[in-house]
């Protein structure tokens, strides 16, 4: 679950209900389903994100939703052996935070977002208590502190963890004793924003599919067409609608690391967008759909203007090529194979120049 993911869910169930709780892995060990930090968000009548599903997330829906039924504010913390507590058999451990949450929280929610927009890493930070200062949240980035925990104490000690932690790389969940307060201790929640938004270009059949298949998936989506009446009414939360006549701008403008997906109604578009990506090196992967011979073609076009040959080389082409095994030219089984190109990008954080795909012809 992306950092939106979480804060967008939670100010919905605020704005709906008053009322959410938020669940978050904050130590795992051995096999568990999901990774430290993994949250979800649940209000009395919605779920949103997941902690790995199973008896597991049953459990903790069930105690999430026990605390909304409480009396005022509280962030507990629930250590769940799963094979002794919910029979699964995996066999480590997690440890999970729920803090219920109220309208009162739009405040540091808004400044979490802030950070996310603006891609720092950041940290929320709570107290494990119930009754007075629950409701209390810090959101410390490198250079920033926003709220307070209460008193000076607390939040200096916050702050020197997070900042170690921010120093040294880590994201995820932790559970931090209060120096020299036995029984005292905060939950604690790294965050580093890693946007990932993808230019599509085309509202044909696999763009269409496409989008479905992104829209279960942790990034940001702009699905670019002049044509309008293509679009479909309703489009997955993930993704923006941009009609233009101008689609080029849309590659100008866009943030640095974005990849970019030629897949148009015309092979001079599709020609005509990829040259223009590749006026600038700061794309984290640039792929037109097609044949051997499309890309052959457009390196005939783009040679002849001049674009170097290391240039049309971080281009792929084609992309969406059958998996092993697997085959299909219908627009679901190249969405598929397209979803899984990106995520392969996009754990390995590499650049069109570093990150390579072997595509058989078709």
């Amino acid at each position: 679950m992306t950092t939106r993911d979480w804060l967008d869910p939670l100010t919905a169930a605020l704005d709906a209900g008053g009322r959410a709780t938020i669940v978050t892995v904050a130590h795992v060990s051995g096999s568990v389903p999901r990774e430290s930090g993994a949250t979800m968000v649940v209000a009395r009548d919605a779920i949103a994100g997941t902690i790995g599903g199973g008896h597991l997330e049953y459990e903790a829906t069930r105690l999430a939703r026990e605390a909304l039924d409480g009396d005022g504010l509280a962030t507990f913390v629930v250590r769940f052996p799963l094979a002794a507590r919910v029979g699964q058999c995996c066999g480590g451990v997690a440890t999970l935070v729920f803090a219920t949450v109220d309208a009162k929280a739009h405040a540091w929610i808004e400044w979490a977002r802030a950070c996310a927009r603006s891609g720092a890493a950041f940290a929320t930070v709570c107290r494990v208590t119930a009754g007075a200062n629950a409701e209390a949240r810090l959101v410390v980035t490198a250079d920033d502190v926003r709220g307070s925990l209460g008193d000076a104490g607390a939040d200096s000690a916050a702050i020197a963890f997070v900042r170690a932690r921010l120093a040294g790389g880590a994201s995820g969940g932790f559970v931090m004793g209060l120096p020299g307060r036995p029984g005292e201790s905060l939950a604690v929640h790294v965050e580093r924003p890693d946007p990932f938004v993808v230019l599509l270009f085309g509202n044909g059949h696999v763009g269409r599919a496409l989008v479905r298949v992104l829209g279960v998936l942790p990034l940001e989506v702009r699905w670019i067409d002049s044509r309008a009446e293509d679009f479909p009414r309703e489009v997955p939360p993930n993704a923006e609608v941009v009609v233009t006549d101008v689609p080029e701008a849309e590659l100008r403008s866009a943030p640095e690391g974005s990849v970019v997906l030629v897949m148009t109604h015309s092979h001079d578009l599709d020609f005509t967008l990829v040259e223009t990506a590749l006026a600038r090196r700061d794309w984290r992967y640039v792929g037109m759909i097609g044949s051997r011979a499309k890309r052959a073609q457009l390196e005939r076009r783009l040679a002849a203007r001049g674009v170097p040959a290391e240039r049309l080389a971080s281009v792929t082409s084609p992309i969406g090529a059958p998996l092993p095994g697997v085959g299909g030219k219908d627009p679901g089984s190249i969405a598929i194979a397209v979803a899984a190109e990106l995520l392969a990008v996009k754990a390995s954080r590499a650049r069109p120049d570093t990150a390579r795909f072997a595509t058989p012809a078709r």
